[in-house]
């Protein structure tokens, strides 16, 4: 049954084939198809979408505000997810297959519960189109540096467009009203848990604005360096430099900080900044696979790093931090996570994010970082707080300023399909976060030998 929608135009990006193979060919998978289509009527019904279709019609009745799926080429659509599921969902995104006036609210609609969408006897159908990701992109260390260019080195003039200018590609931490404060890193916030409880943020609106997100990037660094009580002298060990912002916050502090990187564009502007604030003699950027790292230090931090690392090399990642650390050292973790059964179901498969946005990583669950540590190495996590709307917000005002600079990337020679893409890729991200399938959190690690 269709009923009547307003009628809209379809959009026809320029799909250069030689750029992306598989957003241009489009396959021919009809009884896929046909079952893509009965999971879109489910979907429609039991998450209450509008599902548009082309000439003005709905794929069934929708309650009125109800997050909107446009179909602009159905046929396209169903054959690309009957084909390969979640990857062709995306990719029919960047073709121009679909669109959303709200695409956080339909993605969100879509990630509440996803186990959910697929009727429970057609489950075993995932083996036909599930990937498993390919060997080439496992972050070895032979691997891992080509996997970071893919995304790092795309050009530090994009990543200045929508970042602020700390330059900060993580999550900030906002202010929760005009009374907030500067908190201590080992005080327990307000109606959290005390150590070391796992700690929950109060229910509180947060102020996320893009005049304020420099200051709320300071306060993220702020309580990672006291977490790891960085101060005058501190040897701090830095894995995964960004653009230089926590270290040149470091070395403001006096401490003497290394930093590495595997991206050769954040290794450039990151000396060329920590130069300009005259800090080279307590900052020093290196390139370098954190298996590599060397020396002792009293302290270590990496903010959204381990993400990229890989589960089969979750060992020797806590092994590296304990090699390194100093008798009395602390780890200061920043880490987006997800329950620890969503991690496990998705630890072999390959997604869309991991083919065009973040190949060769996987997200891990703050158990596994627990039992990863206690089982490889003398590191114990001893402190765990939950950050994980700030991140929602954070990647808004991204996702808001990229979308505003959308010439602006354009001038860069980035392609539609490419600007859709980032798109997509940050409003699924921040639907993450707002649905609570991914999770912030800030972690201290330290020896047993090391507490009083």
């Amino acid at each position: 049954m269709t009923t009547t929608a307003s009628p809209t135009a379809t959009p026809t990006p320029f799909v250069d084939p030689a750029r992306w193979p598989d957003v241009a060919r489009v396959p021919d998978v009809p009884l896929r198809a046909a079952a893509a289509a009965r999971l879109l009527r489910r979907a429609a019904s039991r998450r209450g979408l509008r599902v548009e279709l082309p000439g003005g019609r709905l794929l069934r009745p929708a309650p009125p505000g109800a997050p909107v799926l446009r179909l602009h080429h159905p046929r396209d659509f169903l054959h690309r997810v009957g084909e390969s599921g979640l990857i062709g969902f995306g990719e029919s995104y960047q073709a121009g297959d679909w669109d959303s006036p709200d695409l956080v609210a339909l993605l969100t609609a879509l990630a509440t519960a996803p186990e959910t969408l697929v009727p429970g006897a057609a489950r075993w159908l995932r083996r036909f189109y599930v990937q498993r990701p390919p060997d080439e992109e496992l972050s070895t260390a032979a691997n891992a540096r080509r996997n970071v260019g893919r995304h790092y080195d795309l050009s530090n003039e994009l990543f200045a467009l929508f970042l602020d200018p700390t330059m900060s590609y993580s999550s900030a931490l906002f202010p929760t009203g005009p009374a907030d404060a500067r908190i201590p890193a080992d005080a327990p916030l307000p109606g959290h848990a005390p150590q070391p409880g796992r700690a929950q943020l109060p229910g509180r609106a947060l102020l996320a604005t893009h005049d304020g997100l420099p200051a709320a990037q300071h306060r993220k660094i702020d309580r990672l360096l006291d977490l790891a009580r960085v101060g005058p002298g501190t040897r701090l060990l830095e894995i995964g430099t960004g653009w230089g912002e926590l270290a040149l916050r470091a070395a403001a502090r006096g401490a003497h900080v290394v930093t590495l990187t595997l991206s050769e564009q954040q290794l450039a502007l990151a000396r060329h900044r920590i130069a300009a604030a005259g800090q080279t003699d307590r900052a020093e950027v290196r390139l370098c696979d954190y298996r590599a790292a060397e020396g002792r230090y009293d302290a270590v931090v990496s903010v959204e790093m381990i993400e990229a690392v890989g589960r089969p090399f979750w060992p020797n990642y806590f092994a590296t931090l304990d090699r390194v650390l100093a008798p009395g050292g602390r780890v200061a973790l920043q880490a987006i996570t997800m329950p620890h059964d969503r991690m496990l179901a998705s630890s072999r498969t390959y997604t869309w994010i991991l083919k065009y946005i973040f190949p060769g990583g996987l997200v891990p669950s703050v158990r596994a970082i627990e039992e990863t540590a206690a089982r490889h190495t003398r590191l114990r996590l001893t402190r765990a707080d939950t950050y994980g709307p700030h991140y929602a917000e954070t990647l808004r005002l991204w996702r808001e300023r990229f979308t505003e600079r959308s010439p602006q990337v354009a001038a860069l020679g980035f392609d539609e399909v490419f600007r859709r893409m980032w798109e997509l890729y940050l409003a699924h991200s921040e639907a993450g976060f707002r649905t609570g399938y991914l999770d912030l959190h800030q972690l201290l690690l330290t020896r047993d030998e090391d507490r009083p």
